[in-house]
């Protein structure tokens, strides 16, 4: 019989997640044994073994990348190259979504407003979020440079560890000595061995998936999307837009690939994506397909690990949208010049976003306060955020591919996607 194969797999596993996870419900089990309970298991069991291997995947993937660039003007060549993509990809992004929400409007006329006051929900969330700036911006350049390596990998600082792998990988290649062969060789050792173990993670990943998907259905429901119907869909159709016409131009004329080729290659880590609502913990399936695709370990060992970290188109686009959105919920008149604030801080705070479920929340805060707008409208996106979570984050993911394989073709590399 003919092995399924894996995106098949996972996007089956969803389809049951989502019909068992709505009939079972929160409360269903055997005896005192909750079936919601044994979704909870089976996820955050995958959650946690894609996790253990982030760290020593990012940094052997990129010290071992970056290593072999013998010379500063390849590493600095790659890196602008990277950059200026990201930051174009996230612009275009976030273009998309300013057309969408003032187009539908989703937010004017609605009482959504009303009655946020008192709610529990909302003041948790705000208590989050309070006081948070444009200061929180420079922040993030702060967290590039951390006082203690070891801790930010244990604390899951990945701005600092990649940094901190950039400058290690940097000198490592420029090092002529005998000794540094000798590392240079255990961080491609290491690097081949952490392939290994996620591709024996990944047998998994449906169960997983599964488990996720299931729980989070079982959890909501469908009933608390009505309210904010527009609003959702308005997010929605901009990241469609995005990912299904945007990207795919992108893909055609910069990187001469077939995009429905990408689309097939990278299907098994947007619906990994799509499931645990984080960069970071897809990352190591990204690599994989990546590598399956063709691309080499010195483009896609640079390029990835930093998009999962400051790539963030789906989260900018949605940061965008829920702001104004939040505005014409409150019947606030926002100008071209507020507007374009809105873009511009999107832009850079989608940059520091964490790659986990829900971190977007403090990015809006920070642009809420920049343009005057109310923390409590936060409260309207809490109904929606974790459906839209994975969304955006299948489409951050796709961008960190399609970046990665435009690249490539740039250096010239042949991948299958042609």
């Amino acid at each position: 019989m003919k092995k399924v194969a894996l995106h098949w797999q996972i996007a089956i596993a969803i389809v049951l997640a989502v019909v068992i996870g709505s009939i079972t419900g929160a409360e269903a089990g055997i005896g005192s044994l909750t079936f919601y309970a044994v979704y909870a298991f089976l996820g955050t069991l995958f959650l946690n073994a894609l996790k253990m291997i982030i760290v020593p995947l990012v940094t052997a993937s990129i010290i071992s990348g970056i290593a072999n660039i013998r010379d500063g003007e390849g590493l600095g060549k790659l890196g602008g190259k990277t950059v200026l993509f990201y930051m174009m990809s996230s612009l275009l992004a976030i273009l998309v979504g300013l057309m969408m929400v003032n187009l539908l409007q989703p937010g004017t006329g609605s009482d959504l407003a009303a009655g946020l006051t008192g709610d529990s929900s909302v003041e948790e969330v705000l208590t989050k979020v309070e006081g948070k700036s444009t200061a929180d911006v420079v922040d993030v350049f702060i967290r590039m440079v951390p006082p203690n390596i070891v801790a930010a990998a244990a604390e899951g600082q990945m701005l600092g560890l990649i940094f901190f792998s950039l400058l290690f990988g940097y000198f490592l290649s420029q090092s002529v000595s005998k000794q540094t062969d000798t590392v240079r060789e255990f961080f491609t050792g290491l690097m081949d061995i952490m392939t290994l173990i996620t591709l024996w993670v990944m047998k998994f990943a449906p169960l997983g998936v599964f488990g996720l998907v299931a729980k989070t259905v079982a959890d909501t429901g469908f009933a608390s999307f009505k309210p904010v119907l527009v609003f959702f869909f308005t997010v929605v159709i901009a990241l469609a837009i995005h990912a299904f016409i945007t990207m795919p131009l992108l893909l055609k004329f910069l990187g001469r690939i077939n995009p429905a080729k990408h689309y097939q290659a990278m299907s098994p880590a947007m619906l990994t994506a799509f499931s645990t609502a984080s960069s970071s913990a897809t990352l190591p399936i990204t690599m994989e397909c990546m590598e399956e695709a063709g691309i080499s370990q010195r483009v896609r060992g640079f390029v990835l690990p930093l998009g999962a970290t400051v790539n963030m188109d789906g989260t900018a686009l949605y940061e965008c949208v829920a702001a104004i959105f939040i505005a014409q919920a409150f019947g606030i008149e926002l100008n071209f010049v507020q507007q374009f604030t809105i873009v511009m801080v999107a832009l850079l705070t989608s940059i520091g976003v964490a790659g986990i479920p829900a971190a977007s929340l403090v990015a809006i805060s920070i642009i809420l306060g920049v343009i005057g707008l109310p923390l409590e409208g936060i409260g309207l996106l809490m109904i929606t955020d974790r459906v839209l979570d994975m969304m955006r984050t299948a489409v951050n993911v796709f961008s960190d591919s399609c970046a990665t394989v435009i690249i490539a073709r740039s250096e010239g590399e042949q991948t299958k996607l042609v």
